[in-house]
């Protein structure tokens, strides 16, 4: 017999696994735990972290980051930016980033064509020259690298038809360069919600090069780690959280030995083979998450979790707004007034213990941000209505 699940098994799990009790010991820990924080938004990283670890601290996650470098900002499934631990760099680039950047030399590389000659041959030159220039060890923000290597100013055109536009050539290059694990993004140039970073030589900035995985095996690995904190969960899940072909999902699924469950509608899912629950049940956790935050994020198909609120939560590509959680599915969502308040809206009854606890931990977030306004990259009907 398969494995059951229903909905409610899945949300504690969630709870659990997912630390949305303020569980995790450690900004590590947290990040560990549900695989790679999103990061496309720089402020998402910082609240997941706020949600996740007893008092905490930006600073927490800055040290980690930039100090103890424990965790490395780069990007893998989807082309997302993520913030991953740095001992698994090379599973997210074996088994997803890899590939992704692939692509984007090669786009790059279109893009210049007419343009130089010899498209490959330029962009490999221009290369080795700015890797030279962190041959000090030091890192450098993108206008000082465009100082040194003046070809990184050169202005070239992206994308196509209505989507074209003109970019500086550092904008896209630098970018590749980190994609393929040459660069790091270091310290950011700005506050934490800050989208600008210096920049490092990925093996002096770690103190070592990075050993790359082929990628049969790093999709195993990352499909264990992504079942670990996500299990049970569905095909359409699994290949939209990755990114994989069908093709590369089964096969990830045969190398690991997953075992399919039985989900609530009949609907099919996946769990590690060795996945025992702990039977815990938790109750009467609240929970405000961000928007991009990797738990709303790493499942396609979120009724069980979500239930009828897409609408007002998530924007027309499909990215998730600050949302509010009790004991695992989301009951509303939150924004910040122009004031620093953090303002909820409910989309459901939840009684009113859930509801003060609610208001409980707005206000707490209220005063962890100290009058800092963060305004989601991606804004959603709820969190624009709530922030107005």
């Amino acid at each position: 017999m398969p494995p059951r699940f229903a909905d409610e098994d899945r949300r504690a799990r969630l709870v659990t696994r997912h630390h949305l009790a303020r569980t995790a010991t450690s900004v590590g820990r947290a990040v560990q735990d549900v695989v790679a924080f999103h990061s496309s938004d720089p402020a998402t990283p910082y609240l997941a972290a706020w949600a996740r670890v007893g008092s905490f601290l930006a600073s927490d996650l800055d040290r980690a980051l930039y100090d103890e470098r424990g965790l490395w900002r780069l990007h893998a499934m989807r082309r997302t930016l993520f913030v991953v631990p740095t001992e698994l760099a090379a599973v997210f680039d074996g088994g997803a980033g890899r590939a992704v950047a692939a692509k984007e030399r090669r786009r790059l590389e279109q893009w210049l064509e007419g343009v130089v000659d010899d498209p490959a041959r330029w962009l490999a030159d221009l290369e080795s020259r700015v890797l030279a220039v962190f041959g000090d060890g030091l890192d450098y923000r993108t206008t000082e690298l465009a100082d040194a290597v003046p070809e990184l100013a050169r202005e070239i055109t992206v994308g196509s038809g209505k989507w074209s536009g003109t970019v500086p050539l550092s904008s896209r290059l630098l970018y590749l360069l980190a994609m393929e694990l040459k660069l790091v993004r270091a310290r950011a140039a700005g506050t934490w919600r800050s989208s600008q970073y210096r920049w490092a030589a990925a093996d002096r900035w770690f103190g070592k090069s990075i050993e790359p995985v082929e990628p049969e095996q790093g999709r195993a690995e990352l499909l264990t780690l992504y079942l670990r904190a996500f299990g049970p969960a569905t095909m359409t899940d699994m290949r939209w959280w990755t990114g994989w072909t069908v093709r590369d999902t089964r096969a990830a699924l045969e190398a690991v030995g997953a075992v399919e469950a039985e989900l609530s509608g009949s609907a099919v899912g996946y769990v590690l083979a060795d996945d025992r629950d702990s039977n815990d049940n938790p109750e009467g956790v609240v929970t405000l998450l961000p928007g991009l935050d990797s738990t709303p994020m790493g499942w396609k198909e979120r009724t069980w979790f979500l239930g009828d609120h897409a609408g007002p939560l998530y924007d027309r590509n499909g990215n998730i707004g600050p949302t509010v959680w009790v004991d695992g599915r989301i009951v509303g969502g939150w924004g910040q007034r122009p004031d620093g308040e953090v303002a909820v809206r409910l989309l459901e009854e939840v009684g009113k213990q859930a509801t003060a606890m609610i208001d409980s931990e707005a206000a707490a977030l209220t005063l962890w941000l100290d009058g800092t306004v963060v305004t989601p990259r991606f804004r959603t009907p709820l969190e624009r209505e709530l922030s107005s």
